[in-house]
């Protein structure tokens, strides 16, 4: 039971979003009338957002599969972004990318999350299916902490008049938060490096204790961490 002060239950929403910025292989996409009513049997979306969804399943459902799989790799695996691995968005290719893997991916282990072969723990989609096992108040503290993330992507996706935008929108507004599109930077070459704040700086190694104990994702923006880098250089 929920109340007026408490976010509506969102598991099911979050596993679809998740479902929907996967790869749009024949069997995802045979899961699209399931994966619409499950929008609609749970109504933690708006209508108008949930119409913005639909579209983008009408596309996918109408569209030839190779066309469909290339639109989807030129548009998500060309660079930084509109990548769906979230430490593009923050580290980069510095070296602080890998202990920041492993400790995510030791968290989704304790969390009883296994990750497909091949898949690495910042993907978006593998994200939120951790993000869909906690309670609500939680799932929505965590999608906030990410916003900056998802307007980022979401602006990227805009520029390019993509209907996945309206995914980005959808996890916005489960965040609580207003959906404000972030004009995306000039690219730099993909070989260099550079190097952002840590994401998901409270995902201990120790993950979760026991069933139900939540573990905290605090995302830290740049402006906060040179603040206290100054503070203590001072």
């Amino acid at each position: 039971m929920f109340t007026l002060n408490s976010p509506r239950p969102m598991a099911n929403s979050l596993r679809v979003l998740a479902a929907l910025l996967g790869y749009p292989d024949a069997r995802l996409r045979s899961h699209l009338a399931e994966m619409r009513d499950l929008l609609r049997d749970e109504g933690a979306l708006s209508h108008s957002r949930r119409v913005e969804l639909d579209t983008l399943m009408d596309t996918l459902r109408r569209a030839e599969a190779l066309a469909a799989e290339s639109s989807y790799v030129e548009l998500f695996d060309r660079g930084r972004a509109t990548s769906l691995h979230l430490f593009e968005h923050v580290h980069g290719d510095s070296r602080d990318r890998g202990p920041a893997m492993i400790d995510l991916g030791q968290t989704y282990e304790k969390a009883g999350l296994i990750l497909a072969e091949g898949e690495l723990p910042d993907y978006l989609p593998a994200v939120l299916e951790f993000v869909s096992t906690q309670p609500p108040r939680e799932a929505k503290a965590f999608l906030g902490e990410m916003a900056h993330i998802f307007n980022a992507i979401f602006g990227a996706l805009q520029q390019r008049d993509s209907a996945y935008a309206s995914v980005l929108g959808a996890l916005l507004e489960l965040a609580g938060e207003k959906a404000q599109p972030v004009k995306p930077a000039v690219e730099e070459p993909l070989d260099e490096s550079w190097a952002e704040p840590v994401v998901f700086d409270g995902c201990s190694s120790k993950g979760q204790a026991r069933p139900g104990q939540v573990q905290p994702i605090h995302v830290v923006r740049k402006s906060n961490v040179a603040s206290a880098e100054s503070g203590a250089a001072s």
